[in-house]
């Protein structure tokens, strides 16, 4: 099961998250890095943000490309957000991860996602 399509929250946690009244427990930013770079915060961000127990990670991605042929900002703007969905589904952290949701514009907005985090049973 991808980590977008997992049904693992409640209807309370999608509303609070929707609303952005949940404050992430640990922040990853992407910005600026090579897809390889991008890569490697990602899973070493993923790790920290476990060990540390945190529920909600906020991973700052930048928003996704464009649709249409005028982007002004060069051919390779969205590449990390592209990517993003297939990183996290074959990262060795994936069966840790409950859901990933769009954030809140307070926290990003179309630039960010948060990635809630399961429980330690």
């Amino acid at each position: 099961c991808r980590p977008a399509e997992a049904h693992g929250l409640d209807a309370g946690w999608d509303r609070r998250l929707a609303q952005g009244a949940v404050p992430p427990d640990f922040t990853i930013d992407l910005h600026g890095a090579s897809l390889d770079a991008a890569y490697g915060r990602l899973d070493h961000g993923l790790h920290l943000a476990l060990a540390q127990g945190a529920r909600l990670v906020l991973l700052i991605a930048g928003k996704p490309r464009p649709h249409g042929d005028h982007d002004q900002r060069g051919a390779r703007r969205g590449a990390i957000r592209a990517k993003l969905m297939d990183w996290l589904s074959h990262s060795r952290h994936a069966g840790r991860i409950a859901a990933v949701r769009g954030a809140h514009p307070r926290h990003g907005g179309s630039g960010a996602v948060y990635i809630v985090l399961r429980r330690v049973r």
